[in-house]
């Protein structure tokens, strides 16, 4: 799509307000668009790609830009990322921007460092290669560069995926079967989704593949009791109220009111009746306390760094540091302990972020089984091999963005008691 000087002016306006840090970027784009009425629908998606362009690869481009003028940044991430030629961009630049582009073009990446070719903060570097050799953490770094596909759950009280499927492809949507998830969708496109037929019938949501397949590690059972200890807006929640069909209890717990009024909403959508929201104070309210050791399933998916995410969140690596890092750990332990006193003997415990640092993961569990031995790991490859999805990462499910084609996740599955119990 072409770059005029409109796209480019509220781009760079956007790029402003983002680069900020104070917000999440897309709720500031969302505000921005809000604010800028003017912007038609065809001028918001080229806008946003490339103030997203330029955010994802805001190190680099600083470095060969000469600094964080936002301008500057959208017109190196139009030539460098987008691939725009100076013949394209010529009729949006200034006098002195045409031989400064050129410029930009000419410098080698390759003698940058790799933390500068990737654009990740030099301690999020550092932690990749003490997880994996250098090569291996380059591909990773690059994979989360990549802007991600849009994935769907497909409701199954309301739908089947492969109506779906026709459905969107008769709009000429390039819509696919997710490689794992059973109830998968991947769009190719970014349609506006909120006014979607699908999504308004509550036939449809918005949940990449790695996260339906962590509620296909809790395999919640009809009739259980289960537990959604951390839920924000119940995206997770109401993958699982689907696979108990309805029946059973599942408790939604959160400590803001907010994201629980999201997913007042959602849930309306849904059929589902068997989700009863729970707002807590934190993990250790009397709401928590009074399910002591009668819950089959709790899952936790934990309040992290979201770094297996930056493919959809790219601010999230300038907005965390290791200061950050350091209080969320503290955080999961604490929320996994308290989680852990809900499970019933032969129940299930699953421990999950967005994120690919080891503190937030396999320091986090292991900590955990050497505090409660009545806890033990189970096969995660197993559990989703018993539902026929031959996905097979080891003992526990790590999948990251560059070999798994979706977000960055970590799954541990602890259970309580005999194993023989679990199904």
């Amino acid at each position: 799509m072409e770059l005029t000087a409109q796209r480019l002016t509220a781009a760079t306006d956007a790029l402003r307000a983002m680069l900020a840090f104070e917000r999440p970027a897309d709720a500031v784009l969302r505000v921005f668009f809000r604010e800028h009425r003017a912007l038609g629908q065809r001028d918001r998606g080229p806008v946003a790609e490339l103030a997203f362009a330029a955010l994802r690869h805001l190190r680099l481009l600083e470095t060969l830009a000469g600094g964080r003028q936002p301008r500057r940044l959208l017109l190196a991430a139009a030539a460098l990322i987008e691939g725009r030629s100076l013949r394209q961009l010529e009729p949006v630049l200034k006098r002195d921007e045409a031989r400064w582009l050129a410029g930009v073009r000419a410098a080698d990446t390759r003698a940058l460092p790799p933390a500068v070719q990737t654009s990740l903060p030099d301690w999020i570097w550092e932690r990749l290669l003490a997880l994996m050799p250098e090569a291996d953490a380059l591909a990773l770094a690059r994979g989360l560069l990549a802007p991600a596909p849009l994935d769907l759950r497909v409701n199954s009280r309301l739908g089947e995926r492969e109506a779906v499927l026709a459905a969107l492809r008769a709009e000429g949507l390039n819509a696919a079967p997710t490689p794992w998830s059973p109830l998968g969708v991947r769009l190719a496109e970014k349609p506006a989704l909120q006014h979607h037929a699908l999504f308004r019938a509550g036939k449809v949501e918005v949940q990449d593949e790695a996260s339906q397949l962590l509620t296909w590690l809790v395999a919640p059972r009809r009739r259980e009791m289960v537990v959604d200890f951390c839920a924000g807006a119940g995206g997770k929640t109401l993958a699982l109220g689907a696979l108990m069909r309805s029946e059973g209890r599942l408790y939604a717990f959160d400590t803001a009111q907010r994201r629980l009024a999201n997913l007042a909403s959602r849930l309306k959508r849904s059929a589902l009746s068997n989700v009863h929201p729970q707002l807590i104070d934190d993990e250790h309210d009397a709401r928590v306390r009074r399910l002591a050791g009668k819950i089959d399933r709790v899952l936790v998916d934990a309040p992290c760094t979201g770094l297996g995410t930056l493919r959809r969140n790219p601010d999230l690596k300038w907005r965390q540091s290791p200061q950050a890092l350091a209080e969320l750990t503290r955080k999961q332990a604490s929320i996994l302990a308290a989680a852990a006193g809900l499970v019933k003997p032969g129940g299930r415990l699953v421990y999950a972020t967005c994120s690919i640092l080891r503190e937030e993961n396999d320091a986090i569990v292991e900590a955990f089984l050497a505090a409660h031995p009545q806890f033990a790991l189970d096969d995660a490859s197993g559990i989703l091999r018993a539902q026929g999805i031959a996905l097979d990462t080891g003992v526990c499910f790590r999948v990251l963005p560059h070999t798994h084609q979706m977000d960055g996740f970590f799954v541990a599955v602890l259970a309580r008691g005999s194993r023989a119990a679990l199904g």
